[in-house]
């Protein structure tokens, strides 16, 4: 691929580069999906900006800066050696390292960082800003975990809590079309612990889960007529967690799709329970969607 004809509905990639281990598998696995797009790849670097520029001679502000290029420089290079069809363009940023990436993403690109950071993109540590990067993020974001590459084995997997959801399944679904793989919707509830909580599975258990599923098999028809070359495995179970039986089943999966819907009127930028144990423990790459914005599972 040219990197210049981008798919319809996917655009942009762009990457975090600091120098760090996880960065660099990140880099690779987003020149992987960019060339998977057939879309550019922009590799950002913040320059060093946790000491105040005041305390910073002319000469360390420079060096630094140096420093940011040759990385970017370098990383280009290694990206173009196994992607040779592949624009790759590098930008050195001096402000904080989530702006920077947000700028570069612009209005239709996606964001990919590591899990971890080092020097410009500490603040990406899980936990710190990069949660915040991702609750406030206004196009997607793509944390990378596990695999090294844009896999081509295992589903696309999606979390699929109802209608709204529909946005997140779509997504998905051009994920798996490019890779070439089936693509899995996933609804999972919660059932209690209680004595009282498992007669009620007794006793309406079977109209509880047909409730539970119906929403599912909704969207999966939609994605179904959509994509009708795609394979789309619906699937629904209750569990005890759902943060931790959704995080069980990326273990078959070379990307999970989440949305960021939050309830009602909930205020602030942070991310659920659920999308956050994805993220620290998930055993692939997570793709997490904006609040913003219709069709992505949006309550803003």
């Amino acid at each position: 691929m040219d990197g210049t004809a981008a798919r319809p509905g996917l655009g942009r990639v762009v990457v975090g580069v600091d120098g760090s281990p996880s960065a660099r598998t990140a880099a690779m696995w987003a020149a992987a999906e960019a060339a998977l797009r057939g879309s550019p790849l922009c590799l950002v670097h913040a320059a060093d900006t946790d000491a105040p520029a005041l305390l910073l001679s002319p000469a360390e502000i420079d060096g630094n800066r140096r420093a940011g290029r040759d990385l970017l420089d370098r990383t280009a290079r290694e990206i173009t050696a196994r992607h040779p069809g592949l624009t790759v363009v590098g930008e050195l940023g001096e402000g904080p390292a989530p702006d920077q990436l947000r700028r570069a993403a612009a209005l239709t690109g996606t964001i990919v960082v590591g899990h971890r950071g080092l020097g410009g993109f500490s603040s990406l540590l899980l936990g710190s800003v990069g949660i915040g990067v991702v609750a406030a993020a206004t196009t997607p974001v793509i944390v990378v975990r596990g695999a090294t590459e844009a896999a081509a084995a295992g589903v696309v997997l999606a979390a699929v809590r109802d209608e709204a959801d529909v946005g997140c399944a779509r997504a998905a679904a051009r994920e798996a079309v490019l890779r070439g793989v089936p693509l899995r919707l996933l609804h999972i509830w919660r059932v209690g612990l209680s004595a009282g909580s498992r007669a009620g599975v007794r006793d309406g258990g079977e109209e509880a889960a047909r409730g539970h599923v119906r929403p599912l098999s909704s969207v999966a028809d939609r994605i179904r007529e959509e994509y009708p070359e795609l394979t789309v495995q619906a699937d629904g179970q209750k569990s005890h967690s759902v943060p931790g039986a959704l995080v069980e089943a990326t273990r078959d999966a070379a990307l999970v799709v989440v949305g960021g819907r939050r309830s009602p009127g909930y205020l602030g930028p942070t991310i659920g329970r659920t999308t956050l144990s994805l993220v620290q423990h998930a055993h692939c790459p997570v793709e997490l969607l904006p609040r913003q914005g219709l069709g992505h599972g949006s309550t803003s």
